[in-house]
C-alpha cells in the first residue's frame, strides 16, 4: 500500500510541476520586474482558469499523500539510538587532598 501511495505522489508531483510551468504569468511587464509601478500587481484578478483549478487539485492531492506517508512512517520507526546506549557512568566526586 505504501508503494502505491509513493508512486501516486511521484506522479502527482511531476504533473504539478508541468502544470505550473504551463501557466502563463500575471501579465507583469518589464517595468514591474525592476521595481517600476505596475497596475498588474494591484489590479483585479481575472477569472480562475481550468489550469489553475487543476493546480489547486494537484496541490491538495500532493499534501494529502505527503501527510499520509508521514503518518505511516511514524508508526514503524525503530527505537532511538540513545535508548540502546548503555547508561553513562559518572565519576565519583574526588575528595580534596588533605595536608
Amino acid at each position: 500500500m505504501v508503494t502505491a501511495v509513493v508512486i501516486l505522489q511521484v506522479l502527482i508531483s511531476i504533473l504539478l510541476v508541468l502544470v505550473v510551468l504551463i501557466q502563463g504569468g500575471e501579465n507583469v511587464d518589464m517595468a514591474a520586474a525592476f521595481g517600476g509601478a505596475s497596475q498588474a500587481a494591484f489590479g483585479p484578478r481575472g477569472a480562475v482558469t481550468t489550469i489553475q483549478k487543476i493546480t489547486w487539485v494537484l496541490a491538495a492531492l500532493f499534501v494529502m499523500t505527503s501527510m499520509t506517508l508521514a503518518i505511516w512512517s511514524g508508526g514503524t520507526s525503530s527505537p532511538s539510538v540513545l535508548s540502546k546506549a548503555p547508561p553513562r557512568q559518572t565519576a565519583p566526586a574526588s575528595s580534596a587532598k588533605k595536608k
